[in-house]
């Protein structure tokens, strides 16, 4: 699918408008106890080293032999993609030399993947979708690792990650900015880890993107792409397409050409860089593997897969729409990550209401969450306890900012916080007559107040903050509203 050029993804320039053409290449490390054609392990952290076998140190007379749960991972992503699954794939040597690249070629697939065709669906913040087309998804080892930091004058070399199983999932040439193009990139993330087929962890390089960019007048024919290697970080990549586009235009304005090459991103100073020329496919002098047979499976294998296939993201976010009423931003909000949907679930199973769970997650639980800098499943308020405090706050035993005090205290202490309202006296005032007293102290001490707020009924809030205040926030507040409202003589707004 080709999408429309918008003009809100336009680029002004002082010759006119252009248009960005992205394209990404998504490496994502599968999910599998052992490598792709050996059984050596693959934890991450491990000595440099201590996770080599034989074939992945391509040993003289060492043969590959084809890891059928990474087959099985390829194909329930491409059925998370609704893509295409070919029942014949065919593996190839694709041939160049680097120093951790013990065999001298990368054993990959060519021209009969595994995946054919399929999409992904992006909401955008505007409202709209974008579907960006998937191309293929190939299997495919990864390399090992240089190290060049550990001698001043020697570069080692790390094969822990050699023959790892990856999967490259490229899109079509369907994105058109840089928000998009992150937007993709959360997406198929989140669709990966729904499945369990790829942890999508960037820090570690389990997940990381080549982006193509190129640029053209709008609706024009595409121009002369560049790439932009090993990508692992979505804020990085809206800035390298940014970056990358403007050079472009740039070049292009002034009467260059632009060279197709790889680039990369400099973090430190927001820039890309050459890196080489561009290969094509021929530079790679792909041909079948001699020592791997075709692959080959029933559609019954695909079918029992698909019918394992867990609840995805598009899937639960209609479903919370649709049972518990949210409103599609918080609904996408929450399915982003699996784990914010699976702590909502279980707050809404433990009968705590949909819309404030969602408001809770997504505003204080989310919040504090980015504040500390921690994983979303490391927050030490489990969902029962949100749950407690929005039960304890619907039923009027707190109110809503001692619901919110309450939360922090348990982030802090960890206690239940049943107990914790108990035992620190934070159960909501609901005696009339001693918030009745309170309020009429407040009245006694503000004369000039009192005068203003006939004059302008817009500062009633004021009275009410000082009746909270001197509480500690435990009287009921539609109670306060009312004996201020009476013995101010304001009527309702």
């Amino acid at each position: 699918m080709v999408n429309k050029p918008s003009s809100s993804n336009l680029i002004n320039s002082s010759t006119g408008d252009w248009e960005m053409v992205i394209g990404l290449e998504v490496h994502a490390q599968v999910t599998s106890k052992a490598k792709l054609f050996s059984g050596a392990a693959t934890d991450f952290g491990a000595d440099p080293n201590s996770q080599v076998s034989l074939v992945d140190a391509a040993m003289p007379g060492m043969l590959p032999v084809i890891n059928e749960e990474c087959v099985a991972q390829a194909v329930r992503t491409g059925l998370g993609l609704n893509a295409k699954i070919n029942l014949h794939s065919v593996f190839d040597r694709k041939n160049y030399f680097y120093p951790d690249l013990p065999q001298g070629y990368q054993i990959s697939q060519f021209s009969q993947p595994i995946v054919g065709e399929g999409e992904v669906v992006l909401d955008m913040e505007d409202g709209k979708s974008v579907t960006v087309g998937i191309e293929r998804l190939h299997l495919e080892q990864d390399a090992g690792k240089s190290l060049h930091d550990q001698d001043p004058k020697n570069s080692y070399v790390d094969l822990n990650r050699s023959g790892v199983a990856l999967m490259e999932i490229v899109s079509k040439p369907d994105i058109r900015s840089a928000p998009q193009a992150q937007a993709y990139v959360t997406k198929l993330r989140s669709i990966l880890r729904y499945l369990g087929t790829c942890n999508g962890d960037m820090e570690e390089g389990s997940l990381r993107a080549d982006v193509n960019v190129s640029v053209r007048r709008p609706g024009g024919p595409l121009g002369t792409r560049c790439e932009i290697k090993n990508m692992n970080s979505i804020r990085f990549i809206g800035q390298a397409i940014e970056y990358e586009a403007r050079r472009q235009i740039d070049i292009l304005e002034e009467g260059g050409e632009i060279i197709q090459q790889t680039r990369l991103f400099d973090t430190k100073t927001g820039e890309t860089r050459s890196m080489r020329s561009k290969e094509e496919a021929h530079d790679y002098r792909y041909f079948p593997d001699p020592d791997l047979l075709p692959v080959e499976f029933s559609q019954d294998f695909v079918d029992g897969l698909a019918n394992q296939l867990p609840e995805l993201p598009d899937q639960k976010k209609s479903r919370f729409m649709t049972d518990w009423k949210l409103a599609p931003y918080d609904a996408e909000l929450l399915v982003a990550e699996k784990e914010r949907a699976d702590y909502f679930e279980e707050m809404v199973g433990l009968d705590a209401d949909p819309k404030s769970s969602a408001n809770l997650i997504l505003n204080q639980h989310l919040g504090r969450v980015n504040k500390e800098g921690i994983e979303f499943e490391s927050a030490p308020v489990p969902a029962a306890a949100s749950a407690a405090i929005l039960k304890m706050t619907s039923e009027g035993v707190i109110s809503g900012k001692i619901a919110k005090e309450l939360y922090d205290l348990v982030w802090e202490t960890g206690d239940d916080p049943v107990k914790l309202v108990e035992e620190r006296g934070l159960k909501q005032v609901t005696d009339t007559g001693a918030i009745e007293k309170v309020v009429d102290e407040v009245i006694a001490a503000n004369p000039k107040q009192v005068e203003q707020v006939k004059a302008k009924p817009q500062t009633f809030g004021w009275f009410v903050g000082q009746v909270m205040q001197k509480t500690g926030g435990k009287a009921n507040p539609q109670s306060v509203n009312k004996l201020l409202r009476e013995k101010l003589e304001i009527g309702d707004n």
